[in-house]
């Protein structure tokens, strides 16, 4: 980066300011640049999204409102458009299509879409809302509701949760919900490009979840970490690749060296993923990449001899709790 000032060089700082939103004040890493030569600040786009997410973040984690893809993934589970989930909800035509971009609904607002993912609450709405709809629009979303609260439907949200937690998103998970699919395509991703041993999965998907929160405020997984010996792990990796193995997003190959066996993720197949209808945004897709273009040929060795570099290593192995992903901003191999 440039000055725009003098075209010489900048410096990338950080330091704690607390901004205003909505009549409340949250404190934030406040990101800019600083003009070398003359000592001016100033910001870049980008830099400008990362200050805004930051405090964004806290305020939907204080307050209770879900984020963009929270609300998404409501709608999703009942097959509605976000026109009909309007509707059901009482909001105007196009509100819910809003949120789902991005913006911010009012404290009752966001607690009534909250609401809205329990399916007894929905069911409610959708009672309510009924005669706004037709028949067969009504009849879809029932059996939708049914099968959410179906034995089926019960073990798939108890399954989620024991793999990752029924928290909501929070400064430990990069303020994402983890979705089956989205974890699964990652590590598909990776297994196919780099074709990593376990150990050295667990630091790609670390470099590359704390990575994106470094650069936009967010995670990509929504997987909590944690500080092992050999570095920074997902929580729970071991039940969470097996689930990816079993549902046909990697395979995996043992490979005999003698004294131990190791198991090397694979994946014979190169998804190109639609930014526009795929798991992943320009942003996530791009992060992925740099990660693995980073660490391709590695030995998982030099991977985990570089994770110890990591202030998010140093500073929480030894202890039991998650890390947070304020140290995204911290992390030090990954631009």
């Amino acid at each position: 980066m440039k000055s725009p000032f003098t075209g010489g060089a900048t410096k990338l700082e950080k330091e704690p300011r607390v901004l205003e939103y909505r009549k409340d004040t949250f404190e934030i890493l406040h990101h800019y640049y600083l003009c070398v030569d003359t000592r001016e600040q100033f910001t870049t786009t980008q830099i400008d999204t990362l200050n805004i997410n930051q405090v964004h973040n806290k305020y939907r984690e204080k307050y209770g409102i879900p984020f963009t893809d929270e609300i998404k993934n409501i709608r999703d589970k009942y097959e509605l458009s976000a026109a009909k989930m309007s509707e059901v909800l009482g909001l105007g035509a196009n509100v819910y299509r809003n949120y789902e971009a991005g913006e911010m609904p009012s404290v009752a607002t966001g607690r009534l879409i909250r609401l809205a993912e329990d399916p007894e609450e929905f069911r409610k709405l959708l009672e309510m809302s009924r005669n706004s709809l037709e028949q067969y629009e009504y009849e879809k979303v029932k059996k939708k509701v049914d099968h959410a609260q179906s034995g089926e439907g019960k073990r798939t949200g108890m399954w989620k949760g024991w793999l990752f937690g029924n928290e909501y998103p929070n400064i430990h998970n990069g303020y994402r919900v983890p979705c089956l699919e989205r974890v699964g395509n990652m590590i598909r991703f990776f297994a196919h490009h780099n074709t990593p041993f376990t150990t050295a999965l667990n630091k790609l998907m670390f470099y590359a979840d704390f990575g994106h929160f470094k650069k936009y405020g967010q995670s990509i997984s929504g997987i909590y970490y944690k500080a092992l010996p050999k570095g920074p792990v997902p929580e729970n990796y071991g039940g969470i690749y097996n689930y990816v193995v079993n549902t046909g997003f990697a395979k995996v190959e043992e490979k005999d060296f003698g004294d131990y066996v190791g198991e090397q993720f694979v994946a014979d197949d190169l998804v190109i993923f639609d930014v526009e209808h795929g798991p992943f945004t320009a942003t996530e897709l791009k992060m992925m990449e740099t990660v693995s273009e980073k660490f391709k040929g590695w030995s998982t060795r030099k991977i985990v001899d570089i994770s110890h570099e990591e202030p998010a290593w140093k500073n929480n192995m030894g202890a039991r709790h998650r890390i947070s992903f304020e140290y995204g901003f911290e992390l030090k191999n990954i631009d």
